[in-house]
């Protein structure tokens, strides 16, 4: 994987670039749809590709090595030909289901043994193993297993757990190095910063993972409940710290104004299920504005569902027919808003890197902010 800077605005931190792997290039900065298991809801494949124009998406390794279970995926090929994909993939470790599933799991400096969702069996996730499981499923970037910190959590426990993420990240980097990718493309493996809030944590596992020398680094445990100002302070902390030549990854983050603020920062690359998970309960973004598509207000309203949107949905229905399906609980409906929330959060991104190339981006950004994060 290569990266290369090509801009940076001379009024932030923000900076335009270019990841290069074996299924494609990716420009920057970049949201990722999430896709955890093979498939980005609610959307085709079709759709992804020519109406959103995704670059990029995210599978989840918790979740794929339960359902299908990496037999499967590695009989088909690897997941870009599982789920006929041939545009880059991210694999995340599933470090963030080791935080949620806490009711379902005992975390050992061995690994973490938990209890599958689907049909209570146990299974025993090491940091080898979550390599061993990402190379079967292909990625052509995957994460280091990690513990994702809850907020809010005392200073013994988050650093605890960040000697913790660190010892896992120097197995990991040793299986990785030890094993080879499996079907003719390489693959990088991205460390990820941990240490809660907590200023010193934060910055000793940034310069950790920058001495590790990868080809990207990662932000995790952050947009799990703190304030957004805590959020952007440790953001802007890390950024800081971590190399300048390799892309930043802001895990599990968020609306398009934290992403703005965000990207301010130095950030890279984004991912959420914000876009999808709000599209299937009714949540349009804009960049006028959020649209509860359910309110009675849009009932009669025959103005397109975003007048400056460019996809099918936006070009050929209305605000009152959206919202009849949505009252009438037809499938179509999720379908347009997910095509609609992730083309727009697309859209952010081209926009952004064209200000940020033009050194306009902080003015731009000022803008923005005032009229993404207003309710319609």
């Amino acid at each position: 994987m290569k990266f290369e800077v090509s801009a940076k605005d001379q009024h932030s931190k923000a900076r335009a670039g270019m990841i290069t792997t074996g299924h494609g290039t990716i420009e920057t900065p970049v949201f990722m749809p999430v896709g955890t298991v093979a498939t980005v809801k609610a959307i085709h494949k079709k759709d992804l590709e020519e109406e959103v124009r995704a670059e990029i998406i995210l599978g989840n390794t918790y979740h794929l090595y339960l359902r299908p279970g990496t037999d499967i995926i590695q009989q088909a090929g690897g997941i870009h030909r599982f789920m006929s994909w041939d545009r880059p993939v991210l694999t995340d470790s599933g470090g963030y289901q080791v935080y949620s599933l806490t009711d379902r799991r005992k975390l050992t400096g061995e690994g973490v043994c938990f209890q599958s969702h689907i049909d209570g069996s146990r299974h025993l996730f090491s940091p080898e193993k979550v390599v061993d499981i990402q190379r079967a499923i292909g990625a052509d970037i995957i994460m280091a297993f990690d513990e994702c910190t809850p907020y809010p959590c005392d200073h013994q426990y988050a650093a605890r757990s960040m000697k913790l993420t660190h010892d896992w990240l120097k197995r990991c980097c040793t299986r990785f190095d030890n094993t080879r990718a499996l079907y003719g493309y390489n693959q990088a493996l991205f460390p990820i910063v941990q240490g809660s809030t907590y200023r010193d944590l934060r910055e000793a596992s940034a310069h950790y993972v920058s001495e590790c020398g990868r080809e990207g680094n990662a932000i995790g445990g952050l947009s799990v409940g703190e304030p957004a100002g805590m959020m952007y302070e440790m953001t802007d902390l890390v950024c800081s710290i971590l190399p300048d030549d390799k892309p930043r990854y802001l895990m599990g983050v968020g609306t398009p104004a934290n992403i703005l603020e965000c990207m301010a920062m130095g950030v890279d690359m984004f991912d959420c299920v914000m876009p999808t998970r709000n599209a299937r309960n009714g949540m349009l973004f804009t960049r006028d504005g959020i649209i509860n598509i359910r309110n009675k207000k849009w009932e009669g309203d025959l103005s397109p569902i975003d007048p400056d949107g460019d996809t099918f949905a936006d070009k050929h229905y209305s605000r009152a027919y959206l919202r009849h399906l949505f009252v009438a609980r037809e499938m179509l409906g999720p379908m347009l808003a997910t095509l609609h929330n992730l083309r727009f959060y697309i859209r952010l991104m081209k926009e952004a890197r064209k200000n940020i190339i033009e050194n306009s981006f902080a003015s731009w950004k000022k803008v923005m902010l005032a009229r993404v994060a207003q309710r319609l």
